[in-house]
């Protein structure tokens, strides 16, 4: 047998590359591909090739069993804290006493019994860079003390965001971001309203016409989606999306890029998906059976207030 030259393996190279490429072409045309619903497609910025975050395990309801917290007293912001109370009261009463006493046995010799009016000056000095300090304090509580929650994303929380695990901290850090810019913005009803994005796309996908979603996709997923719709219906094939149940939506990632928002948002979800033929025969699925699936959508918008658009669909990797 002759031996492998240089000038074969040149040859050897490029056909190699050009087999693969026709099995990677054969292989997405496939019969046992699956055009069914929407997911898989669109750009998350810088994003679109990274695994989305995924959710925290859900954790058991104890509210039935566990003791409500009792509500913090109220404070009035006119009236000190307790502590501040306690120390201003100890100087003056310690000043006050200091004085009574003096008067009671020494008179007004040589100042107020011993103490002379510059240590009473210097006293006084001090109680007020102390009540300075302790007002300073005051006003810095509320916003150290507020937690970073979806009921109240501030910017007061950095203490508390330090403490969370990386991909939280990312999030709680994106949240407050947007919300510098758009301070309505509220990542529960931002859930809620993915939930029902979810519903009426998926639906529309069944239909095969995305244009009536022209306001609330990005006219890149627009065109992808459209194209799978069109695909199918020149097969003679139509994706049924049935009885939808939303059972889980949590937002997951939230940054800002190049002058946009970006909110991605868990959903998990129960339906019938099945796809027919023109004849309405069974080609794939179940139209008795639901199936679950999970799928991160992410949606943007110009930084501020302004509309959102559904502009990726990922699956959890496996």
């Amino acid at each position: 047998m002759r031996p492998v030259t240089r000038s074969h393996r040149a040859v050897c190279g490029p056909a190699i590359l050009v087999a693969l490429v026709m099995i990677a072409c054969v292989l997405a045309e496939a019969p046992g591909e699956v055009w069914a619903r929407a997911g898989g497609s669109g750009s998350r910025g810088s994003r679109s090739y990274s695994s989305p975050v995924r959710p925290a395990p859900r954790s058991p309801d104890r509210s039935a069993v566990r003791p409500a917290a009792p509500a913090p007293a109220p404070v009035s912001p006119s009236s000190p804290p307790s502590l501040f109370r306690g120390l201003m009261g100890g100087v003056a009463g310690l000043l006050i006493g200091g004085f009574i006493g003096s008067l009671l046995f020494g008179g007004f010799r040589g100042g107020f019994g011993g103490v002379g009016l510059l240590d009473l000056l210097l006293v006084g000095g001090a109680a007020l860079v102390l009540l300075s300090f302790l007002r300073r304090r005051q006003a810095e509580a509320p916003a150290l003390a507020t937690p970073a929650g979806y009921g109240g994303h501030g910017g007061g929380g950095a203490g508390i965001v330090a403490e969370m695990p990386p991909e939280a901290a990312d999030r709680e850090r994106g949240i407050s971001h947007i919300r510098q810019m758009d301070a309505s913005f509220d990542p529960a009803q931002f859930v809620a309203t993915a939930a029902a994005m979810f519903t009426r796309v998926e639906g529309a996908f069944g239909q095969g016409d995305m244009g009536a979603l022209r306001d609330v996709l990005t006219p890149e997923l627009q065109a992808e989606m459209q194209a799978r719709c069109d695909r199918l219906r020149a097969e003679g094939r139509t994706n049924r999306v049935e009885q939808i149940e939303v059972d889980r939506a949590e937002v997951t990632e939230a940054w800002q890029e190049t002058g946009q928002d970006f909110v991605t948002v868990y959903l998990s979800a129960s339906m019938l998906d099945y796809v027919v033929d023109a004849r309405g025969g069974l080609v794939e699925g179940s139209n008795s059976a639901p199936v679950s699936v999970e799928e991160y959508w992410t949606f943007t918008r110009p930084v501020g207030a302004g509309r959102w658009k559904l502009t990726a669909i990922q699956q959890p990797s496996s």
